[in-house]
């Protein structure tokens, strides 16, 4: 039985190893220190943390007493009543922020002759079919842009999504971003006049788009910060372009510190998305790390315009039924503020 699991246990390793270097936040390395990445053991989180333990207690303290404050400045009734219909009017912006931002998404992807990501080119998944791909990733966000034929859209990109899928197996859960945007449009979508699925699923769109972010957020975080830590430790000790000093200098954190903090704050900002907890916070909190990242690396913008499109929509959508603050903390209608 044991050798059994280990032979599973090693085909879903070999499965997955292969497309495990790229996520998000190491799109500023070469190929060289990929693959370095990837076959360097990683290092012993647990050791890092009791080796700093006093450091870890306080900013974990300081993190969880942010959390508690956001979480009381969001349900004071007296801002909840003032905000409330700032906020009712702003939602209806949400479902064509998320449209815009999946169109933009799918023009620069065309653009560049690479699906999601730069790591992903179209020739290296669709072979023959490249032109016609990019013409139809083009066409979609053309459509998407305008706002005509959104369905039409949804459906093309859902049927490169699945053969995506297919092409790259596990990996593609650092793009399930992408999947919930399309569940959004095929939910909310109309066909003739009337609402696809005949509007029953209309309620679970937003919940979809927050569970399926939240996921690629979590897959990220947990194989280039967790399993394969080195990728992201690479990222800490790499300086900003034409400076000696990197990212961990300018915080003053220890590199191999700064990554497991960045891997605990990841993984918890994932799991606010997936369970709806201080979403607005959430995304905030998200866009000012992404253009810290963006500015300070001199990142390609393009592949991460649906990370930040995506906490855009949020912060005018708010909280569904399904979250655990709109859940539990609504209250005559209104709902915590962040």
């Amino acid at each position: 039985m044991r050798s059994s699991l280990s032979r599973i246990a090693a085909l879903l390793a070999a499965f997955a190893l292969p497309t495990l270097a790229f996520a998000h936040e190491v799109y500023v390395l070469t190929p060289a220190e990929i693959k370095s990445g990837l076959y360097t053991p990683s290092f012993n989180e647990l050791a890092t943390m009791f080796s700093s333990f006093s450091q870890f207690v306080f900013w974990g303290f300081i993190a969880a007493l942010t959390v508690l404050i956001v979480f009381l400045i969001s349900i004071i009734r007296p801002l909840e009543r003032w905000l409330d219909p700032v906020l009712a009017r702003g939602r209806r912006y949400a479902e064509p922020i998320a449209r815009i931002t999946l169109g933009i998404s799918f023009l620069a992807a065309s653009y560049y002759g690479a699906t999601y990501g730069p790591e992903l080119p179209i020739i290296a998944t669709f072979g023959a079919m490249t032109l016609l791909v990019r013409a139809v990733l083009a066409l979609s966000g053309i459509l998407l842009l305008i706002g005509v034929g959104v369905e039409v859209a949804a459906l093309l990109a859902f049927a490169l999504f699945a053969y995506s899928v297919y092409a790259h197996g596990l990996y593609m859960l650092t793009y399930a971003n992408y999947f919930g945007e399309i569940l959004l449009l095929l939910v909310l979508g109309t066909w003739g006049g009337k609402r696809l699925f005949d509007g029953k699923l209309a309620p679970y769109a937003f919940p979809f788009l927050r569970v399926c972010f939240g996921i690629s957020l979590l897959y990220a975080s947990l194989y280039a910060k967790i399993m394969y830590n080195n990728l992201a430790l690479q990222v800490a000790t790499l300086p900003l372009a034409g400076h000696a000093t990197s990212i961990a200098q300018v915080f003053g954190f220890e590199p191999h510190f700064l990554v497991l903090g960045a891997a605990i704050v990841e993984i918890v900002l994932a799991l606010f998305f997936i369970l709806g907890i201080e979403i607005r916070f959430a995304s905030l909190f998200l866009l000012f790390w992404l253009s810290l990242s963006l500015w300070y690396f001199g990142e390609v913008v393009w592949p991460h315009v649906i990370l930040i499109g995506i906490p855009i929509a949020f912060m005018f959508y708010g909280y569904d039924r399904y979250s655990l603050e709109g859940r539990f903390f609504k209250r005559d209608g209104r709902e915590p503020v962040l």
